[in-house]
């Protein structure tokens, strides 16, 4: 695109439009055109600050959070109250405890996991099981180093969230981390309430 020229009416029509204006700081002709003045005008006889005497900060009011970061997965599985048995406890995180049933939900989508686990937990709570393994993986690390991390594992963190709620959360009782022989990190036992 070429850049058209001034005609001579439109040059006479800014002189004139010039010759009204007044200029907004009269020391700038000495200086020479700037296009913005962010100086504030003040007298001057007036003290001019130091750059000493501010520190970065100094009106900052303190935060009255620690983090606001979510802790992880086996911290927050660990932090809920017990509710099984503690003899029964002991030997699920020893491994010592064998699952009565397990589904691997490996390579499944959220929205075909989330029907075959509550299917599963349904099926196995009818039939009197107390203890299953759900196998969710540990999940891809996909994180592109963006700067917003990206969680790996979409599956590991969904599952929990999904025995939480209804239907499931008035058939579970606790969910634990497996044992590394069951699993690990990529599964969770699930321990069922009694069938009543």
């Amino acid at each position: 695109m070429s850049r058209r020229r001034v005609t001579p009416d439109e040059l006479k029509l800014w002189q004139q439009v010039a010759k009204t204006t007044e200029r907004l700081d009269p020391k700038a002709e000495k200086e020479g055109p700037t296009l913005l003045r962010t100086q504030s005008k003040q007298p001057s006889d007036a003290p001019k600050p130091e750059l000493s005497d501010f520190k970065v900060g100094q009106n900052a009011n303190p935060p009255d959070y620690k983090h606001d970061s979510l802790p992880g997965l086996p911290e927050r599985l660990a932090r809920q109250p017990l509710q099984m048995d503690k003899r029964t406890n002991t030997r699920l995180k020893r491994g010592k405890v064998d699952p009565e049933a397990r589904i691997d939900l490996h390579g499944m989508t959220l929205a075909q996991a989330q029907p075959a686990l509550t299917g599963f937990i349904l099926r196995a709570q009818a039939q009197g099981k107390r203890l299953v393994l759900v196998i969710t993986g540990k999940g891809k690390n996909t994180d592109t180093g963006g700067p917003i991390p990206a969680r790996h594992g979409v599956l590991r963190h969904a599952v929990p969230q999904w025995l939480g709620m209804a239907p499931l959360s008035g058939l579970v009782l606790q969910i634990t981390q497996a044992h590394v022989r069951h699993g690990g990190g990529g599964a969770y036992y699930v321990y069922l309430r009694r069938n009543r």
